[in-house]
Parts: structure tokens; C-alpha cells; sequence
């Protein structure tokens, strides 16, 4: 190891590996991931720039993990989801919303700068672990509210998740292409109530 790597490293017991990703998520979350160019990465870590290529085939697989680890590191800052069975369905779901909408304000604009990147995209879908993204833990939630006997046993719960991850989705994009006017703000007490209720008449009591 060389004297540069060693400074670079001389703060944690982490891997170069480690902290090239670490360094490389850092960026995208201040800078945006558009122009990250693999010479920055390797001068904020306080490396060479062809030591990248010791631990990565290319600039792709880098940044993928990089997203991997900025994602990860604004989940551990959201705090946790509720609990199965825990306070009322509709405070859980509410939960669940803003964890979302708080989630995709943070993530969506690293995304959309890598749009043109299409392999990185790819590649860090390959880096899901099944279960552990927002979205699949909403949907396990509502399987366990549904088993629990608190929603109802015929509920759509796929249908569910995407009308909440959709939610996420036109809040966030409307403030990045702004083709419609003003960013739209959900009202999310609303939202959760029309998923609960439902939108068609109600019959007399």
C-alpha cells in the first residue's frame, strides 16, 4: 500500500474497496452523479486515479455501488418503519408515505442524473438484495396487516403499493420537469384515507 493510500485510509479500518464506495457516494450526494468523473473520485479519496481499476472492471460498476451506498445511507437517516400490528393501519401507511416521499426527494435527483447511464442503472439494480428496498417492505407490510386480519382479505395489495409508490414518484419528478405547472404536494392525509376507503359511493347507514 503506498503512503497516499495508507493517509487515505488512516481514519477507519474500512477497505480501499470500501472507501472508494464510500467516497464515490459522498460525491453524488453533494454534487449530483452527472459529471462524476472517476479522476474526482480518486482525488477526494486521496488516491491515484488508476487504482479504481484494482477493485472495479470500469467507472460503471464504481458508481453503482456509489448509488448502492448513497441510497443506503439516506434509508439509515429516515429512521425505521412501523411495525406490523403496531398503532392503527392508517398511521402505518401514513408512515410508510412520507419514509417514501422523504426517501425519493433524497434519491430521485442522483438518478436522474445517471439517465444516461444507462449501464449503472442496470448494474445497481443487479446490487438489489430482495426484500430490503422501500418498496418491497411496504408491500410485506401490507401482506402482514392483510394476515393480521386488519385489512381486508381480497385487498389488492400489489395495486396498493403502486398507488403509493406512485405518489413518490409524480411529487418528486413534478419538482424535476416541471412540464405541469407547480410542483404537486400530495396531501397525504387524503391519499392514505382513499386507499383505505376507497372512491366510490358509500352506501346510506
Amino acid at each position: 500500500m503506498s503512503p497516499r493510500t495508507a493517509a487515505a485510509l488512516r481514519d477507519g479500518d474500512r477497505s480501499l474497496r470500501e472507501h472508494l464506495i464510500a467516497t464515490a457516494g459522498a460525491l453524488m450526494a453533494e454534487e449530483g452523479a452527472a459529471k462524476l468523473t472517476v479522476r474526482a473520485i480518486a482525488h477526494r479519496a486521496g488516491v491515484a486515479d488508476g487504482v479504481l481499476y484494482n477493485h472495479f472492471a470500469d467507472k460503471e460498476e464504481l458508481l453503482a455501488h456509489a448509488l448502492r451506498a448513497h441510497v443506503r445511507a439516506v434509508e439509515s437517516d429516515l429512521g425505521d418503519l412501523p411495525v406490523p400490528g403496531a398503532g392503527t393501519v392508517e398511521a402505518g401507511l401514513r408512515a410508510h408515505l412520507e419514509y417514501g416521499l422523504a426517501l425519493h426527494r433524497a434519491i430521485l435527483p442522483t438518478f436522474a442524473g445517471l439517465v444516461t447511464q444507462p449501464a449503472v442503472l442496470t448494474r445497481f439494480a443487479e446490487l438489489a438484495t430482495p426484500g430490503t428496498d422501500w418498496r418491497d417492505r411496504l408491500l410485506s407490510y401490507l401482506h402482514a396487516e392483510r394476515d393480521l386480519g386488519r385489512l381486508a382479505p381480497d385487498a389488492h395489495l400489489d395495486a396498493t403499493a403502486a398507488l403509493l409508490v406512485g405518489v413518490c414518484h409524480e411529487t418528486v419528478l413534478s419538482a424535476l420537469v416541471p412540464l405541469t405547472g407547480s410542483p404537486v404536494e400530495p396531501p397525504v392525509d387524503a391519499v392514505v384515507a382513499t386507499v383505505l376507503q376507497g372512491i366510490g359511493p358509500r352506501a346510506d347507514p
